[in-house]
């Protein structure tokens, strides 16, 4: 197809696609135009090959459909939100829309999905953002561009909590005084209820006057703990701290462990232990598996269940058990260390409990599924953060003979296309 055929296409908008572009149809195959709302028309031109259609580079706006100004600054440079410029109705639309065309993809019945479930900007309590110190001499801090290694450079942010970014000016006159031209590291912050927790990724070990430097900074900005290290995958190593970070879950408070897991707000804890409680009901003994640090297992024992917590985290365990012996639970909170990918539980391990919660990362829980689909627990409560694998989890659970009665869309990653949710299931 040449140049010509295609410099002039003027197409309409039809929906939102899983990675937040705009989805047209030309010649009966899908178009992905960035930055594009349902209802749009527009003058573009055809790119590179994509799944089973094409890229799509939009010329001109002829009309707009369903939109809204975008409220922040970086929008349409910025790859953290893809969203922003979506009216309310077509963005919560768009959300749950992910969520039953996954469910529709595995022959699930898209009806039982509930309208989205909204959470607040300005509360994302975790990131991680890129620092470099570009040819120019000029240091960056933010958010990577859209499809780029570029760093867009954080002048404001309507999603993340003002205490984080307060932190980011301070970090970029950091990577001012630390880092050489053409240096690459990241800010991972989290933000407790103890003050922040921040590990810095460094291109080099610090010498002592660097480190000096570090000090003077988790001092200045009152961090609760302050560590550096190599690259993502390496134990960070502690440069400062006055207290132990450390957060509240239904009551019970854990400290927690250097590079830990949470939920993206306190708003998201919340509403998720919520939703789980709701399908879990007055389950006397319960499995919360990958569990974490104990978001669930907290609000299930403050209702009266006995629960086990299990997590491949072993850091993230023993501070989830710490924190309920602390809190006089030890009778009815324990924990064990186990991957649930490698050695899942049986349905011989299962068959002593009244409900299982489980919480897994994006790639599902494959394993620990198919092995509750051979057991005889009548409650299961599914929370996921990708809505194709749970559909795939779930059309495991409806073939062992569950019954999927609900699923709850969570707007956690907000102007994000990503969509948490929480599902219930009942043995048929």
């Amino acid at each position: 197809m040449s140049g010509a055929d295609t410099a002039d296409l003027v197409l309409e908008v039809e929906r939102i696609g899983v990675r937040g572009d705009g989805i047209a149809l030309y010649q009966g195959r899908h178009v992905y135009l960035p930055l594009t709302a349902p209802g749009d028309r527009v003058r573009v031109r055809l790119g590179a090959r994509r799944e089973e259609g094409w890229s799509g580079e939009v010329i001109k706006l002829i009309e707009g459909g369903a939109r809204q100004t975008p409220p922040c600054l970086h929008f349409g440079t910025c790859g953290g939100c893809a969203l922003q410029h979506l009216s309310d109705a077509a963005y919560g639309g768009a959300k749950e829309a992910l969520v039953r065309e996954a469910l529709t993809h595995r022959g699930l019945d898209p009806s039982v999905v509930r309208p989205l479930r909204r959470l607040p900007p300005a509360t994302r309590r975790r990131a991680r953002l890129a620092l470099e110190r570009g040819r120019s001499g000029l240091p960056r801090l933010g958010f990577h561009a859209r499809a780029s290694h570029e760093v867009v450079d954080l002048r404001g942010c309507v999603v993340l909590h003002p205490s984080l970014l307060r932190l980011v000016d301070p970090l970029r006159l950091l990577g001012q005084d630390m880092f050489r031209p053409k240096d690459k590291g990241a800010a991972t912050m989290t933000l407790s209820e103890r003050g922040v927790d921040l590990v810095l990724d460094l291109p080099r070990e610090p010498d002592y006057p660097a480190l000096e430097r570090l000090a003077t900074l988790a001092e200045a900005e009152e961090l609760a703990r302050f560590s550096w290290r190599p690259d993502e995958r390496t134990a960070p190593i502690l440069v400062a701290q006055r207290r132990v970070p450390a957060v509240t879950f239904s009551g019970v408070l854990v400290e927690l462990p250097p590079a830990s897991f949470l939920q993206a707000s306190v708003e998201a804890d919340r509403l998720l232990a919520a939703l789980v409680l709701e399908g879990v009901g007055g389950a006397p003994r319960v499995a919360d598996l990958y569990s974490g640090l104990g978001t669930l297992t907290f609000a299930m024992s403050d209702r009266g269940a006995t629960v086990l917590a299990v997590d491949a985290a072993a850091a993230s365990i023993g501070a989830l058990k710490i924190a309920a012996a602390r809190a006089g639970l030890g009778t009815r909170v324990s924990g064990a260390v186990r991957d649930l990918d490698r050695r899942p539980f049986g349905a011989e391990e299962l068959g002593s409990f009244d409900a299982v919660v489980f919480d897994p990362p994006r790639a599902g829980a494959r394993a620990q599924v198919q092995a509750l689909a051979q057991c005889q627990v009548p409650v299961v409560v599914a929370v996921s953060c990708n809505p194709a694998t749970f559909a795939r989890d779930a059309r495991i659970l409806l073939d062992g003979g569950y019954r999927l009665v609900r699923v709850e869309p969570i707007d956690q990653f907000l102007w994000s296309p990503h969509v948490e949710l929480v599902a219930h299931f009942r043995r048929a």
